[in-house]
């Protein structure tokens, strides 16, 4: 039987006056890709930074892997994360972004950054430079910056934004590739099609509540 590895529990969040989040709860198990969709300022991206550490709730508790947030961890290990459109800088190639942010942590090296390259279907384009990227592969590119540490959980909030068909497909699979792998992951997606391939469990979200479709 899988066991949880994010647990949100009762979870509000207040700007002044403005409920964002109102009382959610969900259950996230290990090796399962779970689904939220909703429309654009629904409460997605804010649950997503609560999650990450990167906003503190109002109320409620947040736990990844049997740890809380806010309370024994700040920011909760092993995440990787795309919240927005990652930014990468054009005139370097792919390799020289994702080791450029490896400096910030030293917790790798060429190997693992290598490594990273090849799971996400890049290789042979890591020396060319990003501003000759397509979406789809920037959007690969993103993915092994949020896996070149080893990170086994992926928050990812809206990974097929401004891509094409092909992009889109790309990406899926990719997904899929690292759901097999073991990988845990928390998906935001305004596209009804990207939930039903993808996901195990899916929440939808509507003005800041939450309801369990599967």
């Amino acid at each position: 039987m899988k066991r949880e590895i994010i647990s949100v529990e009762n979870v509000t969040k207040q700007f002044k006056e403005q409920i964002v989040l109102n009382d959610v709860s969900i259950e996230i198990k290990q090796g399962e890709i779970c689904g939220i969709v909703g429309r654009n300022g629904s409460g997605k991206t804010v649950l997503f930074k609560c999650i990450c550490g990167f906003l503190k709730s109002t109320s409620g508790k947040i736990f990844v892997r049997n740890q809380e947030v806010g309370k024994d961890i700040d920011i909760p290990r092993n995440l990787g994360v795309i919240i927005e459109s990652p930014g990468f800088l054009n005139n370097y190639s792919g390799y020289r972004n994702l080791e450029l942010l490896a400096t910030l942590q030293n917790k790798i090296s060429k190997s693992e950054i290598l490594k990273a390259i090849q799971t996400v279907g890049l290789e042979g384009s890591e020396k060319k430079k990003v501003g000759k990227y397509s979406m789809g592969m920037r959007q690969r590119l993103g993915i092994a910056q949020a896996i070149m540490e080893n990170q086994d959980i992926l928050i990812l909030d809206e990974p097929m934004n401004g891509l094409d068909k092909s992009g889109v497909n790309e990406v899926r699979n990719l997904l899929l590739d690292l759901k097999k792998k073991g990988y845990t992951i928390l998906l935001a997606s305004h596209n009804q099609e990207d939930i039903n391939v993808l996901c195990d469990t899916v929440f939808e979200m509507d003005n800041g509540n939450i309801l369990k479709l599967s």
